[in-house]
């Protein structure tokens, strides 16, 4: 275990908002830079299709230890010029428990070059950001992350319990395997074990590998307990992430229900750490939610904290991925003091409290909403579940609902949903369809005021970390 932390994380963002620019910038100025794990694969594909601009993927994946598999991939996806302005992107593969070997290869060869990308130029330490809801990628992603020397995973939006034996078994090199919730046929759940026989898929184990460190993304301290005594000597450390962060929530631990008996987002005691008990763990934590400023990071460091985490700053900043324009409205009105913010407490198929910004042209808005045709061809957030004959199906809620429906699931689940893989890929700028996008932030920025001149300027990763510690 290292015993130097830095005083700032970089959270991990949507869906390449926190890309390899911004990670490897947030390293390179001494904190803890992370990338965003999320379905990785669809953006290396587009990358890939458009040309790859600058030629920084075929320069990671030089480096890759298996070039006949990096090789197919790029042979599959690379378009050479890139596609035409208005050609829709090739067809994509989605996730399924046995997940072709095409797939597989891709998922690694993007995990890798992401990673690679974000060390590229300097030895300091770069995280990625992944989802437990978002699981079946797990065992290829986090092996590309592992082979290009990723120093630590942070993951949140569930409970973690699998990662450090997954760890385990890709750094020992031997069949990596993470357990899939399936819905039974009479409701009763039961894990499927996606797997990786990384011997046999990729050959021989390459020298130079190391094992990445663990930070769980937690919301209170007993969560953060259990997970520390059942995975004792696995952890590196834990994000304490309190309600106000953007992103995905925590759902409150006593629902205050309205009217019709849906719970609204109010949090209470309960959806709070303790912060006392986080420092009798013996593990070294950082604070996430509305401590973007200097006293922010005063007032973590005296709860006993290494420091922060810190994601709308970073969002917001010129070295994010977020799609440029979006950025600016953001930024204008975060300024001026117009934008609001709100927790969903039924836009996300994973039925966990969601942050989004209400701005228009995205699907905060109701008309934005409601003109939308649903459609699930991405499948990142699907949940699984056993069919009459026993193979597996795929169904989310966000999907059209008599598909759904006639999957088994219950309409009511489908009622205010949104599609969150189309939306925050239209975020980062990444679809070539007219899909609206949705825009996720943390409650606070009173920091656009401390790091921005006037409401249309802009600042980058260094002026945010430099505003943070106090540097003027």
């Amino acid at each position: 275990m290292e015993t130097i932390h830095p005083k700032i994380i970089q959270g991990g963002m949507g869906v390449n908002i926190s890309n390899w620019i911004l990670a490897r910038t947030v390293s390179m100025l001494g904190q803890q830079g992370t990338l965003s794990g999320v379905m990785l694969e669809r953006t290396f594909v587009n990358l890939l299709q458009r040309g790859d601009p600058d030629g920084n993927i075929r320069r990671a994946l030089a480096h890759f230890p298996f070039p006949n598999l990096a090789e197919k991939v790029w042979n599959k996806f690379f378009v050479e010029d890139g596609i035409s302005e208005g050609v829709p992107m090739k067809g994509f593969p989605v996730f399924v428990v046995k997940p072709p070997d095409l797939l597989v290869a891709l998922v690694i060869c993007a995990n890798f070059a992401f990673v690679w990308l974000s060390k590229e130029g300097h030895d300091n330490p770069v995280s990625i950001n992944y989802l437990e809801k978002v699981a079946m990628p797990h065992p290829y992603a986090i092996t590309g992350a592992i082979l290009a020397g990723v120093d630590r995973i942070t993951m949140g939006a569930g409970i973690p319990l699998h990662v450090p034996q997954l760890i385990n078994s890709i750094y020992e090199w031997k069949v990596a395997t993470y357990p899939v919730p399936v819905v039974g046929k009479d409701n009763t759940k039961w894990n499927y074990a996606m797997s990786l026989d990384l011997p046999n898929f990729l050959g021989k184990r390459p020298n130079g590998l190391k094992k990445p460190g663990f930070i769980p993304i937690v919301s209170t301290s007993k969560l953060a307990s259990v997970l520390a005594q059942k995975l004792k000597g696995s952890i590196h450390g834990f994000v304490v992430e309190e309600p106000t962060a953007g992103g995905h929530n925590a759902p409150p631990r006593e629902p205050v229900l309205n009217e019709n008996g849906e719970p609204l987002p109010v949090y209470g005691p309960k959806d709070y750490a303790d912060f006392r008990q986080m420092v009798d763990l013996g593990l070294p934590f950082w604070v996430g939610g509305s401590y973007a400023n200097p006293d922010g990071l005063a007032r973590a460091l005296s709860l006993g904290a290494q420091g922060i985490q810190a994601g709308s700053i970073f969002a917001l900043c010129q070295n994010s991925g977020m799609r440029l324009d979006i950025r600016r409205e953001m930024r204008k009105h975060g300024f001026n003091g117009t934008l609001e913010i709100q927790t969903d407490m039924r836009i996300s198929p994973t039925s966990y409290p969601f942050k989004k910004a209400l701005l228009s042209g995205t699907i905060s808005e109701e008309a934005v909403y409601n003109a939308r045709t649903r459609i699930c061809d991405i499948g990142g957030l699907v949940y699984l579940y056993e069919k009459e004959n026993g193979s597996i199906g795929y169904r989310c809620p966000a999907e059209p609902v008599d598909k759904y429906v006639k999957k088994g699931g219950d309409i009511k689940d489908t009622v205010g949903r949104g599609c969150l893989c189309n939306g925050l890929f239209a975020t980062a700028g990444m679809n070539t369809e007219d899909e609206p996008p949705v825009v996720t932030i943390g409650d606070d920025l009173s920091f656009l005021k401390k790091v921005m001149a006037n409401k249309n300027s802009s600042y980058g990763a260094k002026d945010a970390i430099n505003y943070l510690l106090g540097i003027v």
